[in-house]
């Protein structure tokens, strides 16, 4: 019996010095193997890479004023009240641009749910504003399809001539400008206030300004994980009315803080908390 009892002890010791031994070992592993490693998640739709800035989502019922369209070439926020987009986010680099012209070819939406109201080019007629993209026709020109796609009335808000022909156009080319010298840009756009409305079957909101932010990064294949307090961001607030064909964009300079307040949005919100309070403070002086 005593014998037994020995040999139970020395199982025992033999059991806790291979327990010891184990743990020492693992211990003793390179820190690099025992750490985690997180990544930033990088977004299904390079669209919305630099997030969703009103939350927006597919609920046709409890969301119809914040109704989320998500498109290969762009995604958008649209309002079924005002009949135009809240905003409109898209990526800029080379490989959108190409030689195809211009289609033309403006038409309902009729991927929006069923029982609402699909805005058409004649809704405008008469009114006195433009048939206003928000991604541009010259932003998506490599292929035919891609052009297209522009052209639907989700895409367009009522703009001023003036606005729509000259300040906002030179924003938009300068931001080919920009891709063809190799840069990535992200952008979103939309307008806020309400001047009045036009149409004669719904009121459609012809927005008292126009906003528009763009994000350079420095080359494409960049994410929301390459943004950095140094990485430039342009943001413009230009009034949708008369005489400002001729004005330069950069008039109308404006911090992304600003716009958040004036929008009530939250821009850029899959960036670093510390990183967006450095970026979105202040206004483009490059």
């Amino acid at each position: 019996m005593f014998k037994f009892r020995w040999q139970i002890i020395a199982i025992a010791l033999l059991a806790a010095l291979a327990g010891f031994v184990a743990w020492t070992l693992l211990s003793q592993r390179p820190t690099e193997q025992r750490t985690q490693t997180f990544q930033v998640e990088i977004p299904k739709n390079v669209n919305l890479a630099l997030g969703n800035p009103s939350n927006a989502n597919q609920n046709a019922i409890a969301n119809a004023n914040n109704y989320l369209l998500e498109k290969p070439q762009y995604a958008l926020s649209y309002n079924n009240s005002k009949h135009i987009a809240n905003w409109v986010s898209w990526q800029l680099n080379k490989s959108w641009l190409g030689s195809v012209p211009r289609r033309n070819d403006f038409r309902p939406d009729t991927s929006l749910p069923k029982g609402w109201y699909q805005v058409t080019s004649t809704d405008y007629n008469g009114s006195g504003y433009d048939r206003g993209h928000m991604t541009p026709s010259g932003d998506r020109t490599r292929d035919p399809a891609t052009n297209s796609a522009t052209f639907l009335m989700t895409n367009i808000i009522p703009q001023s001539p003036d606005n729509n022909q000259g300040v906002w156009q030179k924003l938009e080319s300068y931001c080919r400008e920009l891709a063809n010298a190799g840069k990535e840009l992200y952008i979103i756009a939309g307008g806020y206030g309400e001047k009045r409305t036009i149409g004669s079957k719904v009121k459609i909101s012809v927005p008292d300004r126009t906003w528009k932010i763009i994000v350079v990064l420095d080359k494409p294949g960049l994410t929301a994980a390459n943004v950095n307090a140094n990485t430039r961001v342009i943001a413009v607030d230009i009034p949708n009315e008369q005489g400002v064909r001729e004005a330069d964009w950069r008039k109308f300079l404006v911090s992304v803080d600003q716009l958040e307040a004036k929008t009530g949005y939250d821009f850029l919100n899959v960036v670093p908390e510390s990183v967006q309070q450095a970026i979105e403070s202040r206004s483009d002086r490059s």
